[in-house]
Order: structure tokens, then sequence, then C-alpha cells
């Protein structure tokens, strides 16, 4: 079972995805999505970071968390490289520098929830949470 910490994250990036999915604008809908991953990803660099055979975090550059997600839990490197490149989207999207279609907005809600849904199986999160996808994708 994983820390209460990294549970608590879990939870607020399940309640983010309702959030992603009631949304109704497709760039709120598409940083909300975004921010449940990120959420996601905290809990389980929170979690493996604590571990005593954990590596320390390099020193004297900055390093988000997407890269250390590549470091404490390098089975989730896709999904890192994934987010870590929308991360970069979300901002010009928030900033209206571009912007974002619904199927954009819809296609990250669906890959948050599953990041979401694989993070909270690798925590050893009970399964009743975890028909993530199925829940938050609806028809619009």
């Amino acid at each position: 079972m994983c820390s209460s910490e990294a549970h608590d994250l879990v939870r607020l990036a399940i309640s983010g995805l309702g959030t992603s999915a009631r949304e109704t604008d497709p760039t709120r809908r598409y940083a909300d999505a975004q921010l449940a991953a990120l959420r996601a990803a905290a809990a389980m660099v929170a979690e493996r970071s604590a571990l005593p055979s954990a590596l320390p975090a390099p020193r004297g550059r900055v390093t988000n968390v997407w890269q250390l997600l590549v470091r404490f839990a390098p089975e989730l490197a896709e999904w890192a490289e994934l987010f870590s490149y929308s991360s970069d989207r979300r901002a010009a999207a928030t900033s209206g520098m571009v912007a974002v279609s619904s199927r954009e907005a819809d296609d990250s809600l669906r890959d948050a929830a599953s990041f979401v849904s694989r993070v909270a199986r690798l925590l050893g999160l009970p399964a009743r949470q975890l028909d993530l996808s199925a829940q938050f994708l609806v028809a619009r």
C-alpha cells in the first residue's frame, strides 16, 4: 500500500479527471487532464523517492516531475515523454498562443485517465477506483 501523501495525490488526480470530463471548453479540458496526470506523476515520484533504495535527485539543476518520474519509475518513461511534451502544449494553449481542438482535449483526457489508472495500480490502490477511462470518457 502507498503512503497517505501519494494516495491523496492520486485522489486529487481522479477528481481532476472528473473536472476535465465535465469541462466544455477544450483548452480547459486539456489543461485539467494534464493537471490530473501531473498529480499522478507526483504521487509516484513521492512514493518511489521515499524508498530506501531510491537514488537521490540530481542537485544543481532544475528537474521537472516528468524527469523525476523517469528516474524513479522507469517503467513509466513513455508516459513521462508524452506528458512532458503535452505540458509545453498546455502552457502555450492556456496563454492563448495555440488552440486546442475538442479531439485533442478528449485524447488528453483519455491519456490522463489511462496514466492515472496505471499509477494507481502500481501504487497498489484498490481496484474499484481504477476503471477511469470508461468512467470519464463521455460522448460529446
